[in-house]
């Protein structure tokens, strides 16, 4: 494996090979260090055509959820302003694994041959990547907070989360996370990076685990009691946010936590032959965390029933666009009555 030096600018690439065209020598070092059984028997080849299709169709559907939510006023509340920048989020991966794939293949092509620019265009795909993590998981925190403050607060919910502040919420986040991610890349060869990264994730991770089981059990018994008087098997509003934005969760933790493992396996035991192994398998992990970014605009569509049909509306009037009309009334007559 490379040296600790260049290990964050190593793994924060979609995909290790765009640094090759400038880092032969860690490269030299690393296939070395293996060797070429242990590369043999712990390795897995991903084509590039896989990562440029996740890319794309990721991509689109971040798009739809962004322009949903710009389009319905119903979804004008905090909370799907956060879930719209969670979106965004998720479209810097895929905006950046697109665009180094397709300059991968231009350059396996022998179509681009400028290791100047391959190498400051590795550095703004870095910065995007990192910046997706960071503003991914503190608008996931942002999220469990606001879901926390429905549950809890409910009466005081609009003065205590106004328009105003969620938009300073969001300005705050983005501000940090570029800023955050620009030094990051800056100060790469410091061990440091990847400690503030992997302390990040895990004081996220216990944070929103707090929320989230203080959340389930007073809203259980909430729900039980609304249930009890109402004879009502539904769940209430909160409740179901709370279900929604905990798979939100799951799933992030199932997409990310194998890139963070390696990023703790770089530090505690980078020539360790298990870690060795766990690392062959970087682009695996890479493929999960696009899946990460496919998989988040599924669950807010099956979860939510307004973003759900604005989210047809705009599908079926960009596929049909002479006639939406009659396609909408035939999907939802009681909008045209």
């Amino acid at each position: 494996m490379t040296d600790n030096t260049s290990q964050l600018h190593f793994i924060m690439h979609q995909h290790t090979e765009l640094s090759t065209t400038y880092m032969n020598d860690n490269n030299t070092v690393n296939n070395t260090t293996i060797g070429e059984q242990g590369s043999n028997s712990c390795s897995i080849d991903i084509p590039q055509g896989l990562f440029l299709t996740l890319g794309v169709i990721s991509l689109v559907e971040n798009i739809l959820v962004v322009l949903a939510i710009i389009k319905n006023r119903n979804l004008h509340s905090p909370m799907y302003y956060f879930i719209c920048c969670l979106a965004v989020s998720d479209m810097l991966v895929s905006i950046a694994n697109v665009v180094e794939t397709i300059v991968l293949l231009l350059n396996d092509n022998l179509l681009l041959e400028a290791p100047e620019i391959l190498r400051n265009l590795d550095n703004v795909i870095d910065i995007m990547n990192c910046s997706s993590v960071m503003s991914s998981l503190s608008f996931l925190c942002t999220i469990a907070a606001d879901r926390y403050i429905t549950i809890f607060y409910a009466l005081r919910y609009h003065s205590i989360m106004t328009t105003q502040r969620a938009v300073a919420i969001i300005i705050m986040v983005w501000l940090t996370s570029i800023t955050s991610s620009i030094l990051f890349i800056v100060y790469h060869s410091h061990n440091a990076v990847i400690i503030c990264l992997v302390t990040f994730f895990c004081v996220a991770l216990v944070f929103n685990a707090i929320l989230y089981l203080h959340m389930f059990i007073l809203a259980h018994v909430h729900s039980r009691r609304i249930m009890a008087v109402h004879k009502s098997g539904r769940q209430t509003t909160s409740m179901k946010g709370a279900i929604t934005l905990t798979i939100l969760l799951g799933v992030f933790i199932l997409c990310w936590g194998p890139f963070f493992l390696h990023l703790i396996l770089v530090l505690t035991c980078p020539t360790n032959p298990t870690c060795e192994c766990f690392f062959r398998y970087f682009h695996l992990y890479l493929i999960l965390i696009i899946c990460n970014s496919l998989i988040d605009p599924l669950i807010y569509a099956y979860r939510s029933q307004e973003l759900r049909r604005t989210l047809k509306e705009l599908v079926f009037c960009s596929c049909f666009p002479f006639r939406c009309d009659s396609i909408l009334e035939c999907l939802f007559p009681w909008k045209f009555t």
